[in-house]
């Protein structure tokens, strides 16, 4: 009996792919798998773990076995779900695998930014040395300070098991307030938009891309930010109005930023590469072995579960 046929793309770890072979028989080579080649085979298999591409129309369309698609990660903006679910493909993320790699990246971005490191290094580096007893040297200490997150998930709960680590006070907003309890047992506050907006020191972005969150932090929220506070954002980059924040930047609204993601990514503004108060990293957020390797076994195992066990792990598009 013939095995159910798997296609992988992107660059995955093959340690992640492990038991995705065991139990399927599944194609996976980066050198080959351009878009074009996926859309001239993809009719051939009936799952798809899915990097690197879009999942959009003209790919669900192509894929006329598919049963379902993973995402090798969280998010899963890059797949057109609605249409997926209309033709009967699941569509599942890995919502396990990304938690604390991410919240390490956002708080690696968070200490960076606060404390200069991107401008004290472009400094040595060029031979120079600066008096840090100056003011306007100096950074920001996080004991006492006032992390406001923006989407108390998996990835922002931990982020705030790290601030209070460095004796930060967290608050938080998000579409749906958690329970009573929860907040007590993460040592959290609920707040409105708005006074996240205007309290917190340190503001960290962990929501969806979505149509009520794209571009919510613009230009009218700067302004609303205390020009000491800083913007960390590891989430998606659409939630940043890119060219209000630069000038934010620039205009000493706010005093720097931290950036894992950007609106118009893999091109970055040449105003914002220039300036010395971001720090900025190149979607690096789960950029480790480990953290690649187990979304491809969290991945795998949406695969597994629903092609073998008709279980759909994961599902975003119920």
């Amino acid at each position: 009996m013939s095995k159910i046929k798997v296609l992988v793309t992107g660059i995955i770890p093959e340690a992640g792919l492990s038991e995705l072979r065991q139990n399927f028989d599944v194609t996976y080579d980066p050198k080959i798998e351009t878009r074009q080649w996926v859309l001239k085979h993809l009719s051939e298999y009936e799952g798809l773990l899915l990097m690197g591409m879009k999942g959009d129309r003209e790919l669900i369309d192509a894929g006329t076995n598919l049963k379902i698609i993973t995402a090798n990660g969280v998010g899963f903006d890059h797949i057109d779900i609605e249409y997926a679910k209309s033709k009967g493909i699941v569509v599942a993320n890995c919502p396990q695998g990304v938690r604390v790699p991410t919240a390490e990246m956002t708080f690696t971005l968070l200490l960076a930014a606060v404390r200069h490191i991107h401008f004290y290094d472009k400094v040595v580096r060029s031979g120079q040395w600066i008096d840090v007893s100056k003011q306007q040297y100096m950074g920001m200490s996080l004991q006492d300070k006032i992390l406001g997150v923006y989407g108390m998930g998996r990835i922002g709960s931990q982020v705030a098991q790290f601030a209070q680590a460095f004796g930060m006070k967290v608050i938080y907003n998000d579409a749906r307030r958690l329970d009573t309890d929860l907040e007590q047992q993460l040592a959290v506050k609920y707040v409105d938009f708005d006074t996240l907006v205007k309290t917190a020191d340190v503001i960290t972005l962990h929501a969806p891309a979505l149509p009520s969150t794209t571009g919510i932090f613009n230009a009218d929220v700067f302004k609303k930010m205390k020009n000491t506070a800083y913007i960390i954002n590891a989430a998606r980059g659409v939630l940043i109005k890119q060219d209000d924040l630069i000038t934010a930047l620039q205009q000493g609204q706010i005093a720097g930023a931290g950036l894992d993601v950007f609106e118009t990514e893999p091109n970055i503004p040449q105003a914002l590469r220039e300036l010395d108060n971001v720090v900025m990293t190149p979607h690096a957020g789960t950029g480790t072995l480990e953290a690649r390797t187990a979304i491809a076994a969290e991945a795998s195992q949406n695969l597994i579960s629903y092609l073998c066990d008709n279980q759909a792990r994961n599902q975003v598009n119920k």
